[in-house]
């Protein structure tokens, strides 16, 4: 199965997808331990507002020459990047940051794991992309590893329905950003990547800065210092600009549901990283969890597609 997202072959880049997509992986991890660190210092729409203003800022220099060259171009796609920047920069990163307000780093990197069957499923969905047995098997056992660790371990807690908010929030992040990827398939071949990725960010901060003046209207506001500044920017440069530039080209040269699959890696990074910055610790239900996810996303995206 493959989930091309463009209608014309992709600019060959001489740094492997492969290592793009692990690269991306690590500066995603970052992003989650950054923002569990700053919770206190920051809502959510403050940080999600300046990470990509500084963002836009940042990569505006760089782009600005080819963003006239395109001309009429942005606006005569402007539905579809409208809708990809709602769901990869507006959704995805606001409702991360509303999670970690009260859930851990640890708990949010492991599901984000459970993308890769996601993406199977809203490919079906859309797409029409055949699911098979051992897919539809590997999307369930998946969603079985997100509810132990939801329910921390304890089947009682989800029959009470008594499970953390922020665990709901992360996981409609997750939805948010396999619908992204599956809809990356509809980018315009002819906008190139750079202007691409400065559009969706202009579109996202005109959505956030409301939200963001809202914060401020109610007097939410944090300190000017060395850690607030180098938390922004640490957020704009790489989880932001770099992260995504690595992402949308991984998927573009080897499609959504391969590329899916490396984001499984995000649990050991973000782990390592909560443990050591954070003082978080896992706990027998996260490794239950782990296994359960690792073991649909074999079954939906490797032995699914082997057999189908």
């Amino acid at each position: 199965m493959s989930t091309s997202t463009s209608t014309s072959a992709p600019l060959s880049w001489p740094v492997s997808p492969y290592l793009l997509l692990v690269l991306t992986t690590l500066f995603w991890s970052g992003n989650f331990v950054l923002g569990r660190a700053v919770h206190a210092v920051f809502t959510p729409f403050s940080l999600s507002f300046w990470r990509w203003a500084v963002a836009l800022v940042i990569l505006l220099p760089f782009v600005w020459r080819a963003l006239r060259e395109q001309g009429l171009l942005p606006w005569r796609h402007l539905p579809i990047l409208l809708l990809l920047s709602v769901l990869g920069v507006v959704n995805f990163n606001t409702f991360v940051y509303i999670g970690l307000q009260s859930t851990t780093a640890t708990n949010a990197v492991i599901m984000l794991s459970i993308t890769p069957v996601l993406i199977v499923a809203l490919s079906f969905l859309l797409l029409r992309q055949t699911v098979n047995r051992w897919q539809g098997l590997g999307i369930g056992i998946s969603l079985a590893g997100v509810l132990v660790i939801v329910a921390r371990g304890e089947a009682q807690a989800l029959l009470a329905w008594q499970v953390n908010p922020g665990d709901l929030w992360v996981l409609a992040a997750v939805a948010s950003w396999a619908l992204y990827s599956v809809c990356l398939r509809w980018r315009p071949a002819a906008l190139r990547p750079l202007p691409f990725q400065a559009l969706t960010m202009l579109i996202g901060v005109l959505i956030l800065a409301p939200l963001y003046g809202w914060d401020l209207a109610h007097g939410h506001v944090f300190p000017l210092d060395a850690a607030t500044l180098g938390s922004i920017l640490y957020l704009a440069l790489f989880p932001s600009i770099l992260a995504y530039i690595f992402w949308n080209r991984a998927v573009a040269e080897l499609g959504a549901n391969r590329s899916g699959q490396f984001l499984h890696l995000m649990p050991a990074f973000g782990a390592l990283l909560a443990m050591l910055f954070l003082g978080e610790r896992l706990h027998a239900f996260h490794a239950l969890g782990i296994a359960l996810i690792a073991l649909g996303i074999w079954l939906a995206t490797v032995h699914g597609r082997a057999t189908a």
